[in-house]
């Protein structure tokens, strides 16, 4: 491409909106990425758990969101220097085994694992579980370290942010709208689904990996993050409730932690959050073009997943193949 790019307004700084204003300025784009709130990953993006784990989640999500997110790890892992890839694993208490082969009927790419094999992945989880599903090709990243790490690209990129009032749009060749819940008035069908998610510190334990902790009525999910930090979450709740952690999420995300190890009974609790993911019916993210104006939303819980894969489609249409 000869002269400068075109230049495209990014509204929204979450992960969405980072990883499509890092794809198009890696094509040459120019790049103003406006976000309103006051730093980048205000809405749902920084409560994630940043699981890149696209078998796991054919358990209840359509094929459609597999085939799309095979190739988040690496598009992270060449983005990012803190992409982990050990695996994902998928435990269940006795009470609940059958849950573990009904999670294993409907996902592939995993190895059924015994007690002894657990303790080898997991030797904090020695004798605790007699099996569990070891999908060995599964990674996971820290959304908030991953999200100033692209920050970081796009600057480098020269790309612009901004936090105060909205730019004039007539200025751009391009608007992309990744705004998530707060687009709900213009985006048809969108809908808000509440999650809820707590941090602790726990020096006693060690894990390498997320854990899924399967349950009859929802499955939480533990992973590891730096200086014995660890995230549990997140419930989904059919709402657009912003307000704090409910007692009930509180006691259902501290009993998982609880069950997967006694020591998490002397944890500290640093942080418990929540956050509106925009969704829509189908749970399944898309890009819509109208014009000049392209909207990419309804990330739901697959935003680290698919962001890559639904940034290219937008990709595509800022730069089209000739022909």
């Amino acid at each position: 491409m000869t002269g400068p790019g075109p230049k495209v307004l990014i509204k929204g700084a979450g992960v969405a909106g980072l990883v499509t204003a890092v794809t198009l300025a890696e094509r040459g784009a120019q790049v103003t990425l406006h976000e309103a709130g006051s730093r980048i990953g205000s809405g749902a993006s920084w409560f994630a758990g940043g699981m890149l784990a696209p078998w796991c989640e054919a358990e209840s999500a359509p094929e459609e969101v597999t085939r799309d997110s095979l190739s988040s790890l690496s598009w992270w892992s060449a983005h990012v220097p803190s992409v982990l890839q050990q695996g994902s694993l998928v435990v269940a208490p006795p009470r609940d085994q059958v849950e573990l082969a009904r999670f294993g009927r409907r996902t592939s790419h995993f190895e059924t694992i015994d007690a002894e094999r657990i303790g080898q992945l997991e030797p904090d989880l020695a004798g605790r579980f007699d099996r569990a599903l070891f999908f060995a090709e599964e990674g996971h990243v820290d959304p908030r370290i991953a999200l100033k790490g692209l920050e970081a690209r796009l600057v480098e990129l020269g790309g612009h942010f901004r936090f105060d009032a909205d730019p004039m749009e007539e200025t751009f060749d391009w608007v992309v709208d990744c705004t998530g819940i707060a687009a709900r008035e213009s985006v048809a069908g969108l809908r808000g689904v509440r999650g809820e998610m707590i941090l602790v510190r726990c020096p006693e334990v060690t894990l390498h990996r997320p854990i899924r902790m399967l349950h009859p009525r929802i499955p939480i999910y533990i992973v590891p993050r730096e200086n014995k930090v660890f995230m549990a979450g997140a419930t989904m709740v059919e709402s657009d409730d912003t307000r704090e952690i409910t007692v009930r999420a509180m006691s259902e995300l501290l009993n998982a932690l609880y069950t997967l190890h006694p020591a998490f009974a002397e944890a500290e609790i640093i942080e418990a959050n929540t956050g509106i993911r925009p969704s829509y019916a189908d749970n399944v993210p898309r890009v819509h073009r109208e014009g000049n104006r392209i909207s990419l939303n309804g990330m739901y819980r697959h935003g680290f997943l698919l962001s890559p894969a639904r940034a290219a489609e937008v990709a595509a249409i800022v730069f089209p193949t000739p022909g």
